[in-house]
């Protein structure tokens, strides 16, 4: 049904919508809905182009994405994921087919299984200097503690 010409068109709209909205997650931790929106507005045009018929093609990718809402929207619930990370999930579900949807959230988990144990390790690094530096200054402070007392007991030095 649609044009070779379209594919790409949407594919390169797609990526760059997905590169803008990973470039907001990290600066801010939010994802605008306007990005969102976009990538839900642009995949029945994605449906179109690649051929999809309204029934039943069309209604089960409706469908896989109401089923995905539905349960990524337990995860927000439990703080298990933000509402950005779910409404993006749900707007891909719209334009990937089920096996290839599948395959994402496989890549998706394992890669934020990596950067979730990098990050704890920065975080226990940071954790130990910290306690490292704060035991440093104490001691140094226990130290001075330390001379003035031996300082008060000797009584003032005298030099010959």
């Amino acid at each position: 049904m649609g044009s070779t010409f379209t594919l790409p068109i949407l594919l390169f709209l797609l990526a760059g919508l997905l590169v803008l909205a990973a470039i907001e997650d990290a600066r801010t931790r939010e994802i605008a809905n306007a990005k969102t929106a976009a990538i839900v507005l642009l995949a029945p045009l994605w449906w179109w182009a690649n051929g999809l018929s309204p029934w039943p093609d069309m209604a089960i990718q409706i469908g896989i994405a109401a089923a995905v809402f539905a349960l990524f929207c337990i995860a927000f619930h439990f703080g298990l994921m933000g509402g950005g990370d779910v409404k993006l999930i749900v707007a891909l579900s719209l334009w990937l087919p089920f096996g290839a949807f599948m395959a994402m959230l496989m890549v998706m988990s394992i890669a934020g299984g990596v950067l979730t144990a990098g990050d704890a390790d920065r975080k226990e690094a940071g954790h130990a200097a910290r306690r490292f530096g704060r035991r440093k200054r104490r001691d140094r402070g226990a130290l001075r503690h330390r001379d003035r007392l031996c300082r008060a007991r000797r009584g003032p030095r005298t030099t010959p």
